[in-house]
């Protein structure tokens, strides 16, 4: 059976950072995660210009 997700979970190297923004809203949500999964910092606000620069 070929398994398109862990192919993916192996491209997770202790050098990834995984970006997460909430585009739902009018303004946007972001936080960051290392690749254990672990938060780095606090959520932070930004704009559209700023999801565009991500």
């Amino acid at each position: 059976m070929y398994c398109k997700q862990n192919q993916k979970i192996k491209q997770v190297k202790d050098c990834t950072l995984v970006v997460g923004i909430d585009i739902g809203s009018t303004i946007h949500y972001a936080r960051a995660f290392d690749w254990r999964g672990i938060e780095l910092g606090n959520v932070f606000k930004v704009c559209q210009a700023g999801c565009s620069a991500l």
